[in-house]
């Protein structure tokens, strides 16, 4: 199967930003592929499988990602981190709508 090439773009949402539990979150789902997965804030373009290397993105909320795979599993790569980072949160979104309903 010949590589082929992903991309799509995300926001950081969470209130706190890609801190280090999320960054790990990141860089785990990126080891689960094959694919070459790249990172990139518009300025820098980091390696999405180090967590040295998506920390140094310092993304804070608002902040806009672009995610490159290149591979053979690259649309499913691009496609769980966007879940990810859109859809989970990371965990926050949860702890933060348990709150809202609370209140």
């Amino acid at each position: 199967m010949s590589d082929s090439i992903s991309q799509t773009e995300v926001e950081i949402k969470n209130a706190n930003g890609l801190h280090m539990k999320p960054a790990m979150q990141l860089v785990d789902t990126a080891s689960r592929f094959m694919s070459d997965i790249k990172v990139s804030n518009g300025k820098t373009v980091v390696d999405g499988k180090s967590i040295m290397q998506i920390a140094m993105l310092a993304a804070t909320a608002g902040t806009k990602l672009t995610i490159t795979a290149k591979g053979s599993d690259a649309q499913m790569a691009t496609e769980a981190l966007k879940d990810l980072i859109e859809n989970k949160l990371f965990g926050e979104q949860s702890r933060q709508a348990e709150k809202e309903s609370a209140g």
